[in-house]
């Protein structure tokens, strides 16, 4: 009691490995500390964290947070209404999951979640506009949503020791990712081709129909949610296609090449199984034509990432 008095300029406070089982109202007060590290200790239960920490002095000035190496097995919603915080480490607990209000986090450029027990990766973490390095190693996680490829800002992508059998194809779509980690995981050492496909419905085949041939239409002419509909048409990434598609696509796996030694696969979506046959029968051992685009197109990713540590 009486911190904030005794020491009202302090910026760092490091108690990490001390044993302490809850970080008191004592520390809400000081007005300019940017750091707090507590790491290793037996934080993570009921009242582990001060109550009010966003409203007051500290969850203002606090900018970087190191919580790893404790018992938490979630992330402390106290947390999560700290928008000026830029680096959050929960390393080393018992976390199974992470909270889709995570995106509240505006401000975040670091975050450590590597070394827990967390299966899936909420598309609301796309949402940070600042995050740059992002370390989600040594847990069990299986896939890699899409969305993630809208993290413009992200340098750093650290997956290694997970579930993972393939990577979305819009990781590609990381144009500042400059080390990418994935030793570890089964799609290192294990391949897996996976080719399925629904029929489309007679509504989908309507709205291919429009976009291909570009007929005119204005949302006076049809029902709202038609017209919300075809807004979500999808390109196929086959460029010899030029078709789209809506809920009815053939979800593959496609085989890249990257830094010239190793294949890598890449979730890939084509608008019908046409567009992944074989091109020749000469190929039929090896890619059709939309994974050679595909190849292609890592191809330059790989030049431009520095790392992509596979083993």
């Amino acid at each position: 009691a009486g911190l904030a008095q005794w020491f009202p300029a302090l910026e760092e406070l490091d108690v990490s490995g001390t044993g302490l089982a809850e970080l008191g109202t004592e520390l809400l007060a000081l007005p300019r500390l940017r750091t707090l590290l507590a790491k290793n200790n037996r934080l993570g239960g009921p009242g582990s964290l001060p109550k009010g920490l966003a409203q007051a002095p500290l969850g203002r000035s606090l900018r970087v947070l190191n919580l790893s190496g404790n018992r938490f097995a979630e992330v402390p919603p106290v947390l999560l209404g700290l928008r000026g915080l830029q680096s959050l480490s929960l390393g080393g607990n018992r976390l199974h999951s992470i909270p889709p209000e995570i995106q509240e986090l505006r401000s975040l450029e670091f975050l450590y979640l590597g070394g827990n027990f967390i299966t899936s990766i909420p598309p609301e973490l796309a949402n940070l506009p600042s995050l740059s390095y992002l370390v989600l190693c040594d847990n069990k996680i299986q896939s890699i949503p899409p969305q993630l490829a809208q993290l413009h800002s992200l340098r750093s992508l650290s997956l290694h020791n997970n579930l993972l059998t393939y990577l979305p194809r819009e990781i590609l779509n990381l144009v500042h990712l400059e080390e990418l980690s994935l030793r570890g995981n089964p799609l290192v050492v294990r391949f897996v081709r996976d080719l399925t496909y629904n029929p489309p419905s007679l509504q989908e085949l309507a709205g291919r129909t429009i976009k291909t041939r570009n007929v005119p239409y204005a949302p006076s002419d049809l029902p709202e949610n038609l017209v919300r509909y075809l807004s979500l048409a999808s390109n196929c990434p086959n460029p010899k296609c030029g078709g789209v598609y809506f809920d009815s696509c053939v979800r593959q796996i496609k085989f890249v090449d990257f830094c010239g030694k190793y294949r890598l696969p890449l979730m890939h979506y084509l608008c019908s199984p046409e567009c992944s046959s074989p091109c020749s029968s000469a190929s039929q051992s090896s890619t059709s034509q939309s994974e050679s685009d595909s190849e292609d197109e890592a191809s330059v990713a790989a030049r431009r990432m520095q790392k992509v540590l596979l083993g």
